[in-house]
């Protein structure tokens, strides 16, 4: 009697012949491939160096007065060395970052030890009693040099805001960067002279301005904070005094949605140096006269506008990436990772 089911012992043999085969080139092609010990070496090479890859940040203070610089690393990404540190008049410092680092960067001034040994800022203070900011942020009003490394498309983004406050001219240049928004930006005008009186900071004796408030910070107003009703681009607009930092400082961030003229994107950029008070007439202390906006001495080119991606501390609108900027050597990399992945577990089971 026939049966009614179809005879699988054919479809059978089939897949198993298949399986033989692949298990057969797969065999081959590892035999083969393991018995070149140089190839091997150089896939493990190149995806150790990209594991090892850093960038190099270089501080510098060309200020007339001491800046004691802070560090805060974006949450989850590890710290780094250092959180804070002195630098003294004319002095460089250099601090190294794994290349998918983001964190922002600030010069605290007017900083002192009290009777206790408590560590203490006029200005950009962290509030860790301590030399070291051991995961706080600046207190406002402080500049802000902001980075995201290695972020979409590869390519690093960073800018300079204002937007919790000035305190010190700042300038972030990337050397060996390259793309069309890959410039320098920073700003260097010192503000404190120019400040509106109604968000300056005085110094200690009331006569001198020592930073300026962002409005936000000062009159707590959700048009000023880009908050509540005006939490968007359409509802929040530049504040006549978000207005004085962007004619003063028009590379810099001056409200919470000024973007396309404030972020700027790197490719291949291993090295970025922080620069305080970066032209001759902001390297005096701040009590002095301010240097007039037609004064900037900032020579770079202008940026092209963009805006790039969202992270925790840096808010983008409207990103447009063109990823042939990104580097190729991290693409390679990952792929030769991926291999040698693929190698280490083939040699687990067989």
């Amino acid at each position: 009697m026939n049966s009614v089911f179809p005879n699988p012992t054919p479809q059978i043999e089939e897949i198993s012949i298949c399986w033989v085969l692949a298990i057969h080139h797969t065999f081959h092609f590892f035999s083969t491939f393991m018995a070149q010990p140089t190839l091997i070496a150089a896939i493990c090479v190149l995806t150790l160096s990209h594991l090892v890859q850093a960038t190099t940040f270089t501080i510098v203070n060309k200020c007339d007065y001491v800046v004691w610089p802070g560090i805060l690393s974006n949450a989850g990404v590890p710290t780094l060395a250092t959180t804070g540190f002195t630098l003294q008049r004319g002095e460089t410092k250099t601090i190294t970052a794994p290349t998918s680092w983001g964190g922002r960067f600030w010069g605290r001034t007017h900083c002192s030890h009290d009777s206790d040994g408590k560590f203490s800022c006029l200005t950009g203070d962290c509030g860790s009693g301590k030399l070291e900011c051991s995961g706080n942020g600046a207190a406002p009003p402080a500049t802000l040099a902001e980075f995201t490394l290695d972020g979409a498309g590869g390519l690093d983004f960073f800018d300079v805001s204002l937007v919790d406050g000035y305190n010190i001219p700042m300038l972030v240049v990337p050397p060996g960067g390259k793309g069309q928004n890959c410039s320098s930006t920073g700003c260097v005008v010192d503000l404190n002279g120019l400040c509106p009186s109604e968000l300056r900071i005085m110094s200690s004796n009331g006569r001198d301005g020592i930073a300026c408030k962002s409005a936000c910070e000062a009159f707590r107003q959700p048009q000023y904070c880009c908050s509540g009703a005006y939490a968007t681009p359409d509802t929040c607009k530049p504040s006549s005094y978000s207005q004085v930092f962007k004619t003063a400082c028009p590379r810099a961030y001056s409200y919470a949605y000024d973007d396309k003229t404030s972020t700027f994107t790197c490719a291949n950029a291993a090295d970025y140096s922080i620069t305080f008070c970066p032209s001759p007439n902001t390297s005096q202390k701040s009590s002095q006269e301010a240097t007039t906006p037609g004064q900037n001495t900032e020579t770079t080119t202008t940026a092209m506008p963009t805006s790039p991606l969202v992270d925790n501390t840096i808010m983008y609108e409207g990103l447009i990436l063109d990823e042939s900027e990104a580097s190729p050597f991290r693409v390679t990399t990952y792929i030769f990772g991926i291999i040698t992945v693929a190698i280490w577990w083939w040699c687990q089971i067989f």
